[in-house]
């Protein structure tokens, strides 16, 4: 199983961006996919997930980012609007049986892709 994020860059505050994640090895369409997110010296921090259910998202990043997926690609996405200098950070997609924003629920990683905003 293996997970490949990609789309970050560096973009100005206001800026939008989309991270995607791609997985492959398994098909992933009845799992929950998630992504995390982690700035230097803190430590990782729930962004959003998607489930059959719908997506969820931390009260930080709620208005501004969307999750969603193409279950035909294995794929999920996740489109940031309104970027700030705080949503610096590696960017790590997941997948697991929960769209939970416990890390520890999720049981596959990807590599992380690096998003700075500057101001």
């Amino acid at each position: 199983v293996q997970l490949q994020a990609s789309g970050g860059g560096l973009v100005q505050a206001g800026g939008s961006l989309r991270l995607s994640c791609a997985a492959s090895g398994r098909t992933f369409s009845s799992y929950a996919m998630g992504w995390f997110r982690q700035a230097p010296g803190k430590e990782r921090e729930f962004v959003a997930a998607i489930s059959w259910s719908g997506g969820y998202y931390a009260d930080s990043v709620k208005g501004r980012f969307t999750i969603f997926r193409d279950n035909a690609k294995n794929t999920v996405y996740l489109q940031m609007n309104s970027l700030k200098p705080e949503d610096t950070a590696v960017y790590h997609c997941a997948v697991g049986n929960l769209a939970t924003g416990r890390d520890s629920d999720y049981d596959y990683w990807g590599q992380g892709t690096q998003v700075t905003v500057s101001s």
